[in-house]
């Protein structure tokens, strides 16, 4: 048996959120590139690295919102 599929605000709403944040988040990360830059190489290696992937813990939380409703 086929449900009906009704589309949800959450989802667009979830996107252009997603894209706002990384966008401000990429923001703040370039605007201590000048402080970064600075450290030994390996320093900046593991700061970026870890700038680079802790966006990624709330993204699991977020997007079973978007696809639920509910924050878990």
């Amino acid at each position: 048996m086929k449900q009906d599929y009704q589309p949800t605000w959450r989802k667009p709403v979830g996107i252009l959120a997603l894209v706002l944040a990384l966008m401000i988040y990429a923001f703040g990360v370039a605007a201590l590139s000048d402080v970064i830059g600075q450290w030994h190489v390996l320093l900046q290696t593991i700061a970026y690295i870890v700038l680079g992937t802790i966006w990624l813990l709330p993204l699991r939380r977020f997007l079973i919102w978007m696809e639920t409703g509910r924050w878990g």
